[in-house]
């Protein structure tokens, strides 16, 4: 019987110690789940362990073949260029072992059932019932981006997640890189006759910037009293994410991988970003991997 390929979860990374415990703890999670399976997880920056350390980590076990699915929501720089490029890294580095690399993982039903679940969630806390959706609109907040499709996915979500399910609306805004920023989807949704708005941050765990997208949401609240504005939770390690990272692995796996390409900008000349068209993907080298590359991260700001 042929042993299946090992799971290689790949992570962003954050500067937030909780954020970066909560990813680990979701790959502990995973690895007790499928016992039959060597799973391990690492970052591309910022927190430890990083992706290289992952792969030595699963090499040293005897693992030959793995599957990397990247635990990211929407397929921007990193998902595109730096994991491919440190997944290439690797294989130089550790001769013999084979990969499949999986898609990122929304906008998936399970996790719209999951935001749906959060709006819930805050909305009951407010002494609201589920069934109270009319009046309320959501400002479905992303992660933010310099390529113009990973902020359209998040559009995308928001789309699918006001589809059916009553809200008023269902707004997009952007915590960095990207506009509209949440002060002002705020003031676009108060624009479009919002009285009771719900802000979903659009994050699978806890870190600086959903930190951030609270605390603007509580800014900008004080100084609209007149607006009722609501904080929902990030999605968090769900069973609807371990499935959900399951199924991308066993599409990776099979070669099932359905990746969308149509907006990618380094393969479409899209307005304004014509000169990333068949740029040459280099490994986004994460601060523990090597002490002596001099490497700057504002070198690839892209990648967010």
């Amino acid at each position: 019987m042929t042993t299946p390929p090992a799971l290689l979860i790949a992570g962003h990374g954050t500067r937030d110690d909780a954020g970066a415990e909560a990813f680990r703890d979701f790959v502990r999670q995973l690895g007790a789940r499928h016992p039959e399976l060597p799973v391990a997880g690492g970052f591309i920056e910022l927190s430890p362990p990083p992706l290289g350390e992952a792969v030595t980590e699963l090499v040293e076990q005897g693992v030959r073949r793995f599957a990397a699915v990247p635990l990211m929501l929407v397929s921007a720089g990193h998902a595109k260029g730096d994991i491919p490029a440190a997944l290439a890294r690797e294989k130089e580095r550790h001769p013999g072992i084979s990969y499949t690399y999986g898609r990122p993982l929304g906008p998936h039903p399970a996790l719209l059932n999951v935001l749906e679940r959060r709006l819930d969630e805050a909305l009951g806390s407010a002494g609201r019932t589920p069934g109270d959706r009319a009046d309320v609109t959501v400002l479905l907040v992303g992660r933010g981006s310099t390529d113009p499709d990973a902020n359209a996915e998040v559009h995308k979500a928001a789309r699918l997640l006001w589809e059916g399910r009553g809200y008023a609306g269902v707004e997009t805004a952007f915590v960095s890189l990207a506009a509209p920023d949440v002060p002002s989807g705020l003031d676009r949704c108060v624009r479009l006759g919002a009285r009771r708005i719900v802000v979903l941050p659009y994050f699978l765990f806890t870190g600086i910037l959903p930190d951030r997208v609270r605390h603007q949401t509580e800014g900008w609240a004080a100084a609209h009293p007149e607006v009722e504005v609501l904080s929902a939770d990030v999605i968090g390690p769900e069973p609807e994410l371990l499935d959900l990272v399951w199924e991308r692995y066993e599409e990776a796996v099979k070669g099932d991988l359905r990746m969308n390409c149509d907006s990618c900008v380094y393969r479409i000349a899209l307005p304004g970003f014509e000169d990333k068209v068949g740029m040459p993907q280099q490994p986004h080298f994460h601060p523990d991997d090597d002490h002596h590359h001099g490497h700057h991260h504002g070198a690839h700001s892209h990648a967010h």
